[in-house]
């Protein structure tokens, strides 16, 4: 997961709903990362702005509508990978509290 995302990076996109639904695991073993609805291209060194995605693995400076980088798909991988590795999320609460413009 962390090559699929560093590989779309590296080419200027940030995904911004990385989340288990939009990550595939192909017969070899190969990560795909799919659903590119809410991605973007992005200047390093320059922040974003628009809430999008989904609540319960956004990064905390986008929930909190503050501008952010592509770091903010680090963020959602490691809500992932919790999840992955405990069988439970890291926290709790209703993914209804904000509305995603």
């Amino acid at each position: 997961m962390f090559s699929a995302i560093n590989y779309l990076h590296k080419r200027g996109f940030v995904h911004r709903d990385i989340k288990p639904e939009n990550i595939c695991l192909e017969s070899n073993q190969q990560v795909k990362i799919i659903d590119f609805g809410t991605a973007r291209k992005f200047t390093k060194g320059k922040k974003l702005r628009q809430v999008i995605g989904t609540p319960f693995y956004m990064a905390p400076e986008i929930f909190n509508d503050k501008k952010y980088n592509e770091k903010a798909d680090i963020w959602s991988i490691g809500i992932v990978m919790y999840i992955l590795l405990t069988g439970k999320a890291p926290y709790f609460g209703n993914e209804d509290e904000k509305i995603i413009a």
